[in-house]
């Protein structure tokens, strides 16, 4: 079989060794295609393949369509709204993400970015510690998870809210209280932590009336997606609210706007940076190809997100 890795931002290069062993070793051939600069090169590069690995990349279903022999897409990563999931089912492919493997970087740069607000952006006036807060945490899946170990190891009281079954038991397990609603989560956490998809359900459900629920001197941190956040409800609230703050790993559309109106109070990474570590790359890279390798072998599809 033929695995094409497909990435405009490259792998790190022991991202690559990795993969190529794990592919190779199971006797298919790897083939690669970085910083790629059109969708037509992909497009070219597609079509007499078998498997595919992604990062960010968008696969649309023009892309999905020039590629006959497609049986796999996997984005390497958790998030996988860059794939155009009913195109792929239609066309009977599978698709996997590969949840985990970028938590921990995920959710170290949660707390950069919630120490940094905290200290005021590092604008040299004095800011406000976490240790005895509070910090919700919206989506306990593994990035969740992750954060509230964080959280626990400054001392911070944490709760969490999840749309999972029956979370209570890890929660109470690990002495995080369940919030019973999304309104009861931000009602009584001066933080939040946003670790949920961008899907038809999620996409604006945060606004001015979630937000502003939230206690003096609440702090937003959000490194899911900027579609989960309504931007016209969010800059009310943060017109309304002069406590308030939101910090994110992806700008919003309106950022120049918040910018301009709230200094200070608001700031956004240049570019998506949750999974940008070393470490991250690797894991992710080679958890890609070793769920390439265990479908072909004997149809494990236990990552699949199209079910």
């Amino acid at each position: 079989m033929k695995v094409l890795v497909a990435t405009e931002k490259p792998f790190a290069p022991v991202a690559i060794e990795g993969i190529r062993s794990e592919i190779e070793s199971a006797g298919h051939q790897l083939a690669l295609l970085e910083k790629y600069a059109s969708a037509a090169e992909l497009i070219e590069a597609l079509a007499d393949v078998d498997a595919l690995i992604i990062r960010s990349d968008k696969i649309t279903a023009d892309i999905i369509a020039a590629a006959p022999q497609l049986k796999i897409i996997v984005r390497a990563g958790a998030g996988y709204d860059n794939v155009d999931l009913p195109a792929a089912t239609a066309r009977g492919i599978i698709v996997e993400n590969t949840p985990g493997q970028n938590a921990n970087a995920v959710a170290e740069l949660a707390f950069g970015m919630l120490i940094m607000a905290v200290r005021n952006m590092y604008a040299g006036t004095a800011g406000s510690e976490l240790i005895g807060k509070t910090i919700g945490i919206q989506g306990f899946g593994n990035i969740g998870r992750r954060v509230a170990h964080i959280a626990q190891g400054f001392d911070m009281n944490v709760s969490a809210y999840s749309r999972r079954p029956n979370p209570d038991a890890t929660m109470a397990l690990n002495n995080i209280h369940c919030a019973p609603t999304l309104q009861d989560l931000y009602a009584n956490n001066r933080f939040i932590s946003i670790h949920i998809p961008s899907t038809p359900e999620t996409r604006g459900s945060i606004g001015y009336d979630l937000i502003t629920l939230m206690p003096q001197g609440g702090v937003i941190i959000n490194t899911a997606r900027k579609e989960v956040i309504d931007e016209a409800g969010l800059a009310r609230a943060l017109e309304q609210r002069p406590d308030l703050k939101y910090v994110a790993d992806i700008a919003p559309d309106n950022a120049d706007e918040l910018l301009a109106r709230f200094p200070g109070r608001v700031y956004f990474t240049p570019k998506k940076l949750g999974a940008q570590t070393a470490e991250a790359n690797i894991n992710a890279g080679i958890a890609a190809a070793r769920q390439i390798v265990a479908y072909f072998l004997n149809g494990d599809t236990r990552f699949q997100v199209n079910k």
